[in-house]
Protein backbone atom coordinates (compact mmCIF):
# COMPACT_ATOMS: atom_id res chain seq x y z
CA UNK A 1 0.00 0.00 0.00
CA UNK A 2 2.77 2.66 0.82
CA UNK A 3 4.27 2.00 -2.61
CA UNK A 4 1.48 1.95 -4.07
CA UNK A 5 0.82 5.75 -2.78
CA UNK A 6 4.77 6.49 -3.14
CA UNK A 7 3.93 5.53 -7.13
CA UNK A 8 0.40 7.70 -7.18
CA UNK A 9 2.29 10.84 -5.72
CA UNK A 10 5.30 10.51 -7.68
CA UNK A 11 3.39 10.23 -11.04
CA UNK A 12 1.45 13.46 -10.09
CA UNK A 13 4.33 14.88 -9.43
CA UNK A 14 5.68 14.21 -12.66
CA UNK A 15 3.01 15.39 -14.43
CA UNK A 16 2.49 18.93 -13.44
CA UNK A 17 6.63 19.24 -14.33
CA UNK A 18 5.79 17.60 -17.30
CA UNK A 19 2.92 20.93 -17.92
CA UNK A 20 4.80 22.96 -16.54
CA UNK A 21 8.07 22.17 -19.11
CA UNK A 22 5.40 21.47 -22.14
CA UNK A 23 4.51 25.01 -22.13
CA UNK A 24 7.90 26.15 -23.03
CA UNK A 25 7.92 23.55 -25.91
CA UNK A 26 5.30 25.22 -27.54
CA UNK A 27 6.73 28.74 -27.30
CA UNK A 28 9.48 27.27 -28.86
CA UNK A 29 7.91 25.09 -31.60
CA UNK A 30 4.90 28.26 -31.98
CA UNK A 31 6.49 29.09 -35.94
CA UNK A 32 6.65 25.62 -36.80
CA UNK A 33 4.25 24.28 -39.40
CA UNK A 34 0.95 22.73 -37.68
CA UNK A 35 1.86 19.10 -38.42
CA UNK A 36 5.07 19.16 -36.72
CA UNK A 37 3.74 20.60 -33.79
CA UNK A 38 1.52 18.08 -33.51
CA UNK A 39 4.12 15.53 -34.01
CA UNK A 40 6.60 17.19 -31.70
CA UNK A 41 3.24 16.80 -29.07
CA UNK A 42 2.58 13.62 -29.27
CA UNK A 43 6.21 12.55 -29.01
CA UNK A 44 6.62 14.58 -25.73
CA UNK A 45 3.77 13.19 -24.18
CA UNK A 46 4.53 9.26 -25.33
CA UNK A 47 7.83 9.44 -23.48
CA UNK A 48 5.55 11.11 -20.26
CA UNK A 49 3.32 7.78 -20.74
CA UNK A 50 6.05 5.56 -21.51
CA UNK A 51 8.09 6.70 -18.52
CA UNK A 52 5.10 6.62 -16.23
CA UNK A 53 4.52 2.86 -17.37
CA UNK A 54 8.08 1.93 -16.40
CA UNK A 55 7.81 3.78 -13.61
CA UNK A 56 4.84 1.20 -12.43
CA UNK A 57 5.94 -1.72 -13.79
CA UNK A 58 9.62 -1.65 -12.15
CA UNK A 59 8.26 -1.43 -9.23
CA UNK A 60 5.04 -3.90 -9.43
CA UNK A 61 6.56 -6.10 -11.13
CA UNK A 62 8.74 -8.87 -10.81
CA UNK A 63 12.11 -7.34 -11.21
CA UNK A 64 13.64 -10.62 -13.16
CA UNK A 65 11.33 -9.63 -15.72
CA UNK A 66 13.46 -6.97 -16.87
CA UNK A 67 16.68 -8.34 -16.30
CA UNK A 68 19.86 -6.53 -14.51
CA UNK A 69 20.63 -4.39 -17.74
CA UNK A 70 16.86 -3.63 -18.01
CA UNK A 71 16.40 -2.58 -15.06
CA UNK A 72 19.84 -0.25 -14.83
CA UNK A 73 18.44 1.29 -18.04
CA UNK A 74 14.80 1.93 -17.15
CA UNK A 75 15.99 4.02 -13.59
CA UNK A 76 18.59 5.77 -16.10
CA UNK A 77 15.53 6.65 -18.22
CA UNK A 78 13.24 7.76 -16.25
CA UNK A 79 16.24 9.88 -14.02
CA UNK A 80 17.58 11.30 -17.25
CA UNK A 81 14.01 12.32 -18.22
CA UNK A 82 13.40 14.37 -15.23
CA UNK A 83 16.56 15.40 -14.34
CA UNK A 84 17.04 17.47 -17.26
CA UNK A 85 13.51 18.92 -16.84
CA UNK A 86 14.43 20.16 -13.45
CA UNK A 87 17.62 21.92 -15.49
CA UNK A 88 14.68 23.60 -17.23
CA UNK A 89 12.59 24.69 -14.26
CA UNK A 90 14.70 27.94 -12.55
CA UNK A 91 14.64 29.17 -16.21
CA UNK A 92 10.09 29.01 -16.22
CA UNK A 93 10.38 29.96 -12.51
CA UNK A 94 12.25 33.24 -13.29
CA UNK A 95 10.11 34.13 -16.69
CA UNK A 96 6.82 33.70 -14.84
CA UNK A 97 7.91 36.01 -11.54
CA UNK A 98 8.95 38.19 -14.50
CA UNK A 99 5.58 38.31 -15.74
CA UNK A 100 4.15 37.98 -12.57
CA UNK A 101 5.79 41.62 -11.78
CA UNK A 102 4.71 43.13 -14.94
CA UNK A 103 1.25 41.66 -14.20
CA UNK A 104 0.96 43.51 -10.62
CA UNK A 105 2.27 46.80 -11.95
CA UNK A 106 -0.29 46.82 -15.01
CA UNK A 107 -2.95 46.58 -12.03
CA UNK A 108 -1.60 49.52 -10.01
CA UNK A 109 -1.22 51.25 -13.97
CA UNK A 110 -4.64 50.67 -14.92
CA UNK A 111 -5.98 51.66 -11.71
CA UNK A 112 -4.54 54.84 -11.69
CA UNK A 113 -4.58 55.81 -15.77
CA UNK A 114 -7.90 57.69 -16.73
CA UNK A 115 -6.57 57.61 -20.45
CA UNK A 116 -8.02 54.66 -23.05
CA UNK A 117 -4.07 54.40 -24.03
CA UNK A 118 -3.05 53.41 -21.01
CA UNK A 119 -5.76 50.50 -19.92
CA UNK A 120 -5.30 49.21 -23.61
CA UNK A 121 -1.36 48.56 -22.81
CA UNK A 122 -1.96 47.10 -19.61
CA UNK A 123 -4.92 44.93 -20.78
CA UNK A 124 -2.24 43.40 -23.54
CA UNK A 125 -2.05 39.87 -23.41
CA UNK A 126 1.37 38.91 -21.67
CA UNK A 127 3.30 36.36 -23.88
CA UNK A 128 6.22 34.20 -22.45
CA UNK A 129 9.77 35.84 -23.08
CA UNK A 130 10.95 33.52 -26.08
CA UNK A 131 14.74 33.68 -24.77
CA UNK A 132 14.08 32.27 -21.63
CA UNK A 133 12.13 29.88 -23.24
CA UNK A 134 14.97 28.61 -25.82
CA UNK A 135 17.24 28.90 -22.76
CA UNK A 136 15.26 26.74 -20.37
CA UNK A 137 14.70 24.32 -23.37
CA UNK A 138 18.68 24.30 -23.99
CA UNK A 139 19.30 23.42 -20.46
CA UNK A 140 17.07 20.53 -20.54
CA UNK A 141 18.36 19.17 -23.41
CA UNK A 142 22.43 19.43 -21.72
CA UNK A 143 21.79 16.58 -19.10
CA UNK A 144 20.64 14.63 -21.96
CA UNK A 145 23.31 15.04 -23.69
CA UNK A 146 25.73 14.23 -20.79
CA UNK A 147 23.83 10.87 -19.91
CA UNK A 148 23.94 9.64 -23.45
CA UNK A 149 27.55 10.63 -23.33
CA UNK A 150 28.11 9.11 -20.26
CA UNK A 151 26.98 6.23 -20.98
CA UNK A 152 27.85 5.26 -24.61
CA UNK A 153 32.02 6.79 -24.27
CA UNK A 154 32.40 7.13 -20.19
CA UNK A 155 31.23 4.27 -18.81
CA UNK A 156 34.44 2.36 -20.47
CA UNK A 157 37.06 4.98 -20.97
CA UNK A 158 39.35 3.56 -18.81
CA UNK A 159 42.48 5.90 -18.04
CA UNK A 160 45.85 5.47 -16.49
CA UNK A 161 46.93 7.60 -13.50
CA UNK A 162 50.35 7.17 -12.40
CA UNK A 163 51.76 8.19 -9.03
CA UNK A 164 54.98 7.57 -7.14
CA UNK A 165 54.87 7.42 -3.16
CA UNK A 166 58.39 7.80 -1.44
CA UNK A 167 58.91 5.73 1.87
CA UNK A 168 61.37 6.39 3.86
CA UNK A 169 61.58 2.66 5.28
CA UNK A 170 61.61 1.07 1.87
CA UNK A 171 64.18 -1.33 1.21
CA UNK A 172 66.29 -1.46 -1.65
CA UNK A 173 65.59 -5.01 -2.30
CA UNK A 174 61.70 -3.36 -3.01
CA UNK A 175 62.67 0.15 -4.59
CA UNK A 176 60.81 0.46 -8.17
CA UNK A 177 57.78 -1.84 -7.20
CA UNK A 178 55.45 -0.97 -9.19
CA UNK A 179 51.54 -1.91 -8.09
CA UNK A 180 48.31 -1.70 -9.73
CA UNK A 181 45.56 -0.98 -8.13
CA UNK A 182 41.17 -1.38 -9.69
CA UNK A 183 38.46 -1.44 -7.48
CA UNK A 184 34.96 -1.54 -7.73
CA UNK A 185 34.45 -3.81 -10.70
CA UNK A 186 30.72 -4.49 -10.17
CA UNK A 187 30.56 -7.09 -12.72
CA UNK A 188 26.33 -7.02 -12.63
CA UNK A 189 26.35 -3.98 -14.42
CA UNK A 190 28.30 -4.48 -17.32
CA UNK A 191 26.96 -4.18 -20.67
CA UNK A 192 29.85 -4.03 -23.06
CA UNK A 193 32.39 -7.46 -22.40
CA UNK A 194 34.45 -6.27 -25.38
CA UNK A 195 35.33 -2.60 -23.85
CA UNK A 196 36.15 -4.36 -20.70
CA UNK A 197 38.41 -6.27 -22.07
CA UNK A 198 39.94 -3.57 -23.50
CA UNK A 199 40.52 -2.38 -19.99
CA UNK A 200 41.67 -5.67 -18.92
CA UNK A 201 44.80 -5.63 -21.71
CA UNK A 202 45.84 -2.01 -20.73
CA UNK A 203 46.48 -2.93 -17.00
CA UNK A 204 48.24 -5.94 -19.09
CA UNK A 205 50.24 -3.70 -20.89
CA UNK A 206 51.46 -1.88 -17.22
CA UNK A 207 53.05 -5.21 -16.41
CA UNK A 208 53.24 -4.69 -12.49
CA UNK A 209 54.89 -6.37 -10.00
CA UNK A 210 51.63 -6.52 -8.20
CA UNK A 211 48.33 -6.16 -8.22
CA UNK A 212 45.47 -5.12 -5.46
CA UNK A 213 41.85 -5.41 -6.11
CA UNK A 214 39.80 -3.28 -3.38
CA UNK A 215 36.59 -4.93 -3.01
CA UNK A 216 33.17 -4.50 -5.18
CA UNK A 217 33.48 -7.20 -7.06
CA UNK A 218 29.68 -7.79 -7.64
CA UNK A 219 26.58 -5.67 -6.81
CA UNK A 220 24.96 -7.86 -4.97
CA UNK A 221 25.09 -11.88 -5.86
CA UNK A 222 27.88 -13.95 -6.81
CA UNK A 223 26.66 -15.62 -10.04
CA UNK A 224 26.85 -11.58 -11.29
CA UNK A 225 30.93 -12.61 -11.75
CA UNK A 226 30.28 -15.86 -13.88
CA UNK A 227 30.38 -14.50 -17.43
CA UNK A 228 33.33 -12.19 -16.62
CA UNK A 229 35.63 -14.79 -14.98
CA UNK A 230 37.21 -15.18 -18.48
CA UNK A 231 38.28 -11.90 -18.45
CA UNK A 232 39.58 -10.87 -15.15
CA UNK A 233 41.57 -14.19 -15.01
CA UNK A 234 43.95 -12.68 -16.86
CA UNK A 235 45.03 -10.40 -14.78
CA UNK A 236 48.35 -12.01 -13.80
CA UNK A 237 51.72 -10.24 -12.08
CA UNK A 238 54.84 -12.02 -10.91
CA UNK A 239 54.20 -11.52 -7.26
CA UNK A 240 50.58 -11.73 -7.05
CA UNK A 241 47.15 -10.71 -7.31
CA UNK A 242 45.33 -9.77 -4.09
CA UNK A 243 42.29 -8.92 -3.76
CA UNK A 244 39.66 -8.05 -0.53
CA UNK A 245 35.76 -7.31 -0.08
CA UNK A 246 33.74 -4.45 -0.47
CA UNK A 247 30.50 -3.54 0.94
CA UNK A 248 28.47 -5.00 -1.89
CA UNK A 249 30.05 -8.15 -1.92
CA UNK A 250 28.11 -9.40 0.80
CA UNK A 251 24.68 -9.66 -0.39
CA UNK A 252 23.49 -7.13 2.58
CA UNK A 253 21.51 -5.26 0.01
CA UNK A 254 19.13 -8.65 -0.92
CA UNK A 255 16.38 -10.10 0.48
CA UNK A 256 17.23 -13.65 1.25
CA UNK A 257 14.89 -16.46 1.82
CA UNK A 258 17.64 -18.33 4.38
CA UNK A 259 20.34 -16.98 6.49
CA UNK A 260 22.23 -19.99 5.21
CA UNK A 261 21.34 -18.85 1.68
CA UNK A 262 22.99 -15.39 2.06
CA UNK A 263 26.09 -17.18 3.48
CA UNK A 264 26.09 -19.86 0.55
CA UNK A 265 26.37 -16.82 -1.58
CA UNK A 266 28.94 -15.44 0.65
CA UNK A 267 31.65 -18.69 -0.06
CA UNK A 268 30.54 -19.00 -3.37
CA UNK A 269 31.39 -15.18 -3.71
CA UNK A 270 35.60 -16.11 -2.09
CA UNK A 271 35.16 -19.11 -4.95
CA UNK A 272 34.75 -17.25 -7.33
CA UNK A 273 37.81 -14.93 -6.14
CA UNK A 274 39.81 -18.70 -6.16
CA UNK A 275 38.82 -19.27 -9.86
CA UNK A 276 40.14 -15.98 -10.64
CA UNK A 277 43.15 -16.77 -9.63
CA UNK A 278 43.37 -13.80 -6.81
CA UNK A 279 44.53 -14.24 -3.47
CA UNK A 280 41.78 -13.03 -1.26
CA UNK A 281 42.22 -11.58 2.16
CA UNK A 282 40.22 -12.01 4.77
CA UNK A 283 41.25 -9.88 7.58
CA UNK A 284 44.58 -11.63 7.28
CA UNK A 285 48.51 -10.57 5.62
CA UNK A 286 50.96 -11.88 3.22
CA UNK A 287 55.01 -11.36 3.41
CA UNK A 288 56.84 -10.13 0.60
CA UNK A 289 60.59 -11.68 1.10
CA UNK A 290 63.64 -10.30 -0.75
CA UNK A 291 66.69 -11.67 0.59
CA UNK A 292 66.26 -10.53 4.65
CA UNK A 293 63.66 -7.53 3.17
CA UNK A 294 60.03 -7.86 3.81
CA UNK A 295 56.95 -6.24 3.17
CA UNK A 296 53.40 -6.74 4.47
CA UNK A 297 49.99 -7.02 2.35
CA UNK A 298 47.32 -6.63 4.88
CA UNK A 299 44.19 -7.02 3.49
CA UNK A 300 40.64 -6.90 5.47
CA UNK A 301 37.11 -6.83 4.95
CA UNK A 302 34.86 -3.64 4.62
CA UNK A 303 34.99 -1.43 7.16
CA UNK A 304 33.35 2.11 6.80
CA UNK A 305 32.63 4.80 9.19
CA UNK A 306 29.94 6.39 7.30
CA UNK A 307 26.10 5.57 7.27
CA UNK A 308 25.08 1.95 7.85
CA UNK A 309 28.41 0.06 6.32
CA UNK A 310 29.12 -2.69 7.74
CA UNK A 311 32.38 -3.15 10.04
CA UNK A 312 33.40 -6.76 9.15
CA UNK A 313 36.92 -5.56 9.03
CA UNK A 314 39.65 -6.54 11.77
CA UNK A 315 43.07 -4.74 11.42
CA UNK A 316 44.34 -5.61 14.29
CA UNK A 317 43.89 -9.17 13.49
CA UNK A 318 45.54 -8.77 10.13
CA UNK A 319 48.13 -6.98 11.34
CA UNK A 320 49.61 -9.21 13.85
CA UNK A 321 52.51 -11.18 12.35
CA UNK A 322 53.93 -8.30 10.06
CA UNK A 323 56.23 -6.69 13.15
CA UNK A 324 59.18 -8.12 10.71
CA UNK A 325 58.22 -5.98 7.80
CA UNK A 326 59.83 -2.76 6.73
CA UNK A 327 56.51 -1.45 4.97
CA UNK A 328 53.51 -2.30 5.29
CA UNK A 329 50.77 -2.17 2.33
CA UNK A 330 47.20 -2.24 3.39
CA UNK A 331 43.85 -3.59 1.37
CA UNK A 332 40.60 -1.40 2.61
CA UNK A 333 37.67 -0.81 0.72
CA UNK A 334 36.62 1.99 2.33
CA UNK A 335 38.51 5.17 2.39
CA UNK A 336 36.71 6.41 5.83
CA UNK A 337 38.42 3.77 7.30
CA UNK A 338 41.87 6.00 7.23
CA UNK A 339 41.27 8.48 9.22
CA UNK A 340 38.48 6.85 11.75
CA UNK A 341 40.70 4.01 12.35
CA UNK A 342 43.90 3.61 10.36
CA UNK A 343 45.78 6.56 11.35
CA UNK A 344 44.70 6.77 14.80
CA UNK A 345 45.66 3.39 15.87
CA UNK A 346 47.98 1.69 13.52
CA UNK A 347 50.81 4.63 12.23
CA UNK A 348 53.06 1.31 10.80
CA UNK A 349 50.52 1.18 7.77
CA UNK A 350 52.48 3.16 5.21
CA UNK A 351 50.24 3.03 2.41
CA UNK A 352 46.47 2.15 2.05
CA UNK A 353 44.50 1.24 -1.07
CA UNK A 354 40.88 2.08 -0.99
CA UNK A 355 38.07 2.51 -3.72
CA UNK A 356 34.05 3.01 -2.88
CA UNK A 357 33.19 6.12 -3.34
CA UNK A 358 33.60 6.04 -7.39
CA UNK A 359 34.05 9.55 -7.36
CA UNK A 360 30.33 9.45 -7.72
CA UNK A 361 30.52 8.83 -11.40
CA UNK A 362 30.47 12.61 -11.65
CA UNK A 363 32.79 14.82 -11.19
CA UNK A 364 35.43 18.09 -13.05
CA UNK A 365 38.80 17.34 -13.07
CA UNK A 366 40.80 20.19 -15.03
CA UNK A 367 44.55 20.46 -13.85
CA UNK A 368 44.07 21.28 -10.17
CA UNK A 369 40.34 21.86 -10.30
CA UNK A 370 39.06 18.45 -8.87
CA UNK A 371 34.83 18.51 -7.78
CA UNK A 372 32.51 16.00 -7.28
CA UNK A 373 29.13 15.93 -5.24
CA UNK A 374 31.09 12.94 -2.78
CA UNK A 375 33.52 15.62 -1.71
CA UNK A 376 30.89 16.80 0.45
CA UNK A 377 30.72 12.95 2.15
CA UNK A 378 34.03 11.99 2.10
CA UNK A 379 36.88 13.42 2.57
CA UNK A 380 39.33 11.53 0.39
CA UNK A 381 37.52 10.69 -2.61
CA UNK A 382 39.92 10.08 -5.29
CA UNK A 383 43.62 10.40 -5.61
CA UNK A 384 46.41 10.09 -3.23
CA UNK A 385 46.69 11.92 0.14
CA UNK A 386 49.38 12.32 2.76
CA UNK A 387 48.85 12.89 6.44
CA UNK A 388 52.02 12.33 9.14
CA UNK A 389 53.93 10.03 6.89
CA UNK A 390 51.11 7.79 5.85
CA UNK A 391 49.71 7.83 2.89
CA UNK A 392 46.09 6.59 1.21
CA UNK A 393 45.40 6.31 -2.46
CA UNK A 394 41.47 6.19 -3.13
CA UNK A 395 40.85 4.35 -6.67
CA UNK A 396 38.02 5.76 -8.53
CA UNK A 397 36.76 2.82 -9.88
CA UNK A 398 36.72 0.10 -12.88
CA UNK A 399 32.97 -0.43 -13.35
CA UNK A 400 29.81 1.64 -12.25
CA UNK A 401 26.54 1.15 -10.24
CA UNK A 402 22.97 2.48 -10.87
CA UNK A 403 23.91 5.17 -13.52
CA UNK A 404 25.83 2.71 -16.31
CA UNK A 405 28.25 5.25 -17.49
CA UNK A 406 30.10 8.25 -16.26
CA UNK A 407 30.93 11.71 -16.71
CA UNK A 408 33.86 13.87 -15.56
CA UNK A 409 34.99 10.55 -13.71
CA UNK A 410 36.64 8.02 -16.29
CA UNK A 411 37.01 4.51 -14.86
CA UNK A 412 40.82 4.17 -13.37
CA UNK A 413 43.51 1.67 -13.50
CA UNK A 414 46.35 3.12 -10.92
CA UNK A 415 49.91 2.87 -11.76
CA UNK A 416 51.62 2.98 -8.11
CA UNK A 417 55.16 2.86 -8.06
CA UNK A 418 57.12 2.73 -4.42
CA UNK A 419 60.90 4.58 -4.26
CA UNK A 420 62.79 5.11 -1.57
CA UNK A 421 63.21 9.05 -0.27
Amino acid sequence: MNKLIFLVVTSLLFLLIDFYVFQAVRVVTHDLSGSVRRGISIAYWSLTGLTLVALYAYNLLNPDLFGRSGRMFILTGIFANYFSKLFMLPFLFVDDLIRLGRWVVGLFSKSAASTPEVAGTTAETITRSAFLMKAAVVAGSLPVIGVGYGILSGAHDYRIRRVTVKLPDLPKSFEGLRIAQISDIHSGSFFNKTAVKGGVDMLLREKPDLVFFTGDLVNNTAPEIKDYIPVFEKIKAPLGVYSTLGNHDYGDYVSWSSVQEKRQNLENLKYAHKLLGWDLLMNEHRLLKQGADQLAIIGIENWGAKGRFPKYGKLAQANQGTEEASVKLLLSHDPSHWDAQVRPEFKDIDVMFAGHTHGMQFGVEIGNIKWSPVQYIYDQWAGLYEKEGQYLYVNRGFGYLGFPGRIGMPPEITIMELQRG
